[in-house]
């Protein structure tokens, strides 16, 4: 699994015969609020501030296998969009970087080259990089891609309702557009590429797995927020379903661990890459 190139944003390895790129938009803080006495989770989370606060990375990853080109998350709105500005309002400390159109021009990846988009939910920060207002409307970024998404994410999804909510805008736009296929169980977007559910964070909450010449890697998406929640499974911040979220974090652990597979989740920090490990039954991150 090779290092084939790394920069402050961009760091890409190969995976088989897949080249499996991942892209940081930057930073936010978030203060998780797991079900434990503070004093067992600030042990396993060293990093987290007077407030219980950590810093999570903004991540997405592209991967280029044989003709497709494929774009897992397009993540957040453009730097300086007013989604962005909203954003920042909500979290207060985001850090961006150039961002997913300066990264893919920096890999030679026009917009109209990406052929498939497969989102692991649908938050704000893993669609908005979807759309763009033009002449007054909402039109789709990457004009020849395929967006691909659990079907809870929207059919059962509330802020579908809302015309404002991030996901009526720009998932939205995709299904305006005829882009949009809804997953139902497994799916295999193209060879070796493949959508599993994955629910807890959301109801329909996928995770992508990439296989090529023996090799494995997962795009975990929000199934772990930080390494505490790889060592804990049973650390779920509210609003969230435990028990599904358990068994899906379970899942990865069954089929990452004896592989060896290279994992990467949306908030990690850049660059992210790293694996779970096994020491007398228990889990460990291991950053590569």
């Amino acid at each position: 699994m090779a290092l084939v190139s790394q920069s402050e944003y961009v760091s890409t390895r190969r995976i088989g015969d897949a080249e499996v790129t991942v892209i940081s938009e930057g930073t936010l803080v978030w203060a998780p609020k797991f079900p434990v006495p503070e004093a067992e989770w600030r042990a396993a989370m060293p990093d987290a501030d007077e407030r219980g606060a950590v810093r999570l990375g903004l991540n997405l990853t592209h991967v280029k296998i044989g003709d497709a080109s494929i774009l897992i998350d397009p993540g957040c709105d453009v730097p300086g969009s007013a989604w962005q500005q909203e954003f920042s309002r909500h979290f207060g400390e985001v850090t961006r970087t150039p961002g997913l159109l300066a990264a893919l021009e920096s890999l030679g990846i026009r917009p109209e080259e990406i052929t498939h988009i497969p989102i692991t939910h649908g938050h704000g920060d893993h669609v908005a990089g979807l759309a763009f207002e033009r002449d007054g409307r909402m039109v789709p970024r990457f004009p020849n891609a395929r967006v691909y998404i659990g079907r809870a994410d929207w059919e059962e999804n509330p802020q579908r309702s809302n015309p404002d909510s991030d996901l009526a805008r720009y998932l939205g736009a995709i299904e305006r557009a005829g882009l949009l296929e809804l997953v139902d169980g497994e799916r295999e977007i193209v060879t070796g590429i493949t959508m599993i559910p994955a629910p807890g964070e959301t109801r329909g909450h996928s995770v992508i797995r990439v296989d090529s010449k023996g090799e494995r890697f997962f795009y975990v998406g929000d199934l772990f927020h930080h390494a505490a929640e790889v060592a804990n499974i049973g650390w779920v911040s509210p609003g969230r379903d435990v028990e599904a979220m358990k068994a899906s974090r379970q899942r990865v652990v069954d089929e990452s661990v004896p592989t060896g597979a290279i994992i990467v989740f949306a908030h990690e920090l850049f660059p992210a890459w790293g694996r779970i490990e096994q020491v007398n039954g228990a889990n460990r991150w291991v950053l590569l």
